[in-house]
C-alpha cells in the first residue's frame, strides 16, 4: 500500500480535503483507507449498549459486526498508543492509506494551512512536510521552498498525493 499524510492545525480543512479526494481515488478503482489521529478522547459506543457494557466490564477488545460493516474497539487500558506502523499492520490491504494527523511521524505529508486561523506553518520544523496547500489568495512565505497547492484544486492535490505517496508494507 502507498501511504500519504495530511497535517495541519484544527480548522485548516484536512478532513474536508480528504473527503473531497477519496471519491477521485475510488473512481480510479483504488481501495482507500484512512487513519485519523486525534488528540481528543473519543468513543464510538453509547452508554448502556451491550458493547459499551462489555468494555466497561474490562474487555480489551470488542468487535461489532452487522451485514453492512464491522468495527473493532480496542481499549489501551494504560498501555501506550500504538505507533502508526503498528496501526498499519492491523489494516486490511488497500491501495492508498491516507493519514490525517500524526504530524511528527516520518511519512510524506501535505500541510493544510489557513492563515486566518492565526497558527504558524508547520513545514519549517517538520522535514516530512513536502508541500503546502492553502487558499489561492493566501500570502505565501517567500522563504518556503516547498510546492504550493491551491486548497480548492482537489485534482492537483490528489495528483500530488499519488505522485508522492510512499510504498509501505502492511504486514
Amino acid at each position: 500500500m502507498k501511504v500519504f499524510g495530511l497535517a495541519g492545525y484544527s480548522g485548516a480543512g484536512k478532513t474536508t480535503l480528504i473527503e473531497r479526494m477519496i471519491p477521485r481515488f475510488v473512481d480510479q478503482g483504488m481501495v482507500v483507507s484512512l487513519i485519523k489521529h486525534t488528540h481528543h478522547n473519543f468513543d464510538l459506543d453509547r452508554t448502556g449498549k451491550d458493547s459499551y457494557r462489555h468494555r466497561e466490564a474490562g474487555a480489551t477488545e470488542v468487535m461489532l459486526v452487522c451485514d453492512q460493516r464491522w468495527v473493532l474497539m480496542h481499549e489501551l487500558r494504560g498501555r501506550p498508543e500504538p505507533s502508526l506502523s503498528e496501526q498499519i499492520r492491523g489494516l486490511s490491504p488497500c491501495d492508498l492509506l491516507l493519514v490525517e494527523g500524526f504530524k511528527d511521524t516520518p511519512i510524506p505529508k501535505l500541510e493544510v494551512h489557513r492563515p486566518e486561523n492565526g497558527k504558524p506553518f508547520i513545514w519549517p520544523d517538520n522535514p516530512s512536510v513536502i508541500g503546502v496547500a492553502l487558499p489561492a489568495a493566501a500570502e505565501w512565505p517567500a522563504r518556503c521552498p516547498l510546492p504550493r497547492l491551491d486548497l480548492d484544486d482537489v485534482e492537483a492535490i490528489a495528483a500530488f498525493v499519488l505522485n508522492n505517496a510512499r510504498l509501505e508494507k502492511s504486514s
